[in-house]
């Protein structure tokens, strides 16, 4: 295999990356002077050293690498942040399109993925085990599900409803007992928190039930 065609097949595995987009990045990348190439190089190297997943949240943050470097990202770590809520999310962009509203000001999971058809391989890769730990340890009084309106985004809802009532519902382990609420309708049915504007995600988050 060519150095275009291993490249090509690796572009080709980011999200929404078809092949002819992964060529255009490839043949893109052909015509940047070298320094540009190693300028991408380092950055891409500083990434993977640098950034790290949050131990409670699992979003990704800047590692100072100080002395005083935490395992937290800066909004679990914010003592203002509102202990007792806590938001399950699907991925890091709908994290920042939450947070670009100014109107929650709780904690939140990112799970990393939703079902396709609810098939073992797909429950497995989501962080079903480190969301349960990490709600038995909180003292959460409410927690939303604020995945997106899509047939994955549903079963997946359904799927971690379920967990939270089987494992939590008679729990006497727990600090105190929660609600589980899911955002209003608003945002259209398929569509995406990521894209969502802030008035519409605002208003999801306001009338959630």
């Amino acid at each position: 295999m060519s150095s275009i065609d291993k490249l090509i097949d690796i572009f080709k595995k980011f999200p929404t990356v078809g092949p002819r987009t992964a060529r255009r990045f490839v043949y893109y990348l052909i015509k940047l002077p070298k320094n540009q190439i190693d300028e991408l190089s380092r950055a891409l190297e500083e990434l993977k050293n640098n950034v790290k997943l949050c131990q409670l949240c699992f979003n990704p943050f800047e590692d100072s690498g100080g002395p005083s470097s935490a395992d937290l990202c800066e909004i679990c770590s914010d003592l203002r942040r509102n202990k007792n809520l806590l938001c399950i999310v699907e991925k890091e962009a709908d994290l920042l399109s939450i947070e670009n509203t100014k109107k929650y000001n709780g904690l939140y999971f990112i799970l990393g993925g939703t079902l396709a058809m609810m098939r073992k391989e797909d429950i497995d890769n989501l962080r079903i085990e480190p969301l349960k730990e990490r709600i038995k340890t909180g003292n959460f009084s409410e927690i939303i599900i604020a995945l997106n309106p899509t047939p994955e985004g549903k079963a997946t809802s359904m799927l971690i409803e379920r967990m939270l009532k089987e494992s939590f519902g008679a729990a006497q382990d727990l600090k105190q007992s929660f609600k589980i609420t899911h955002l209003a309708k608003g945002i259209p049915v398929g569509g995406e928190l990521e894209y969502a504007d802030e008035e519409t995600l605002e208003s999801a988050f306001e009338g959630r039930k």
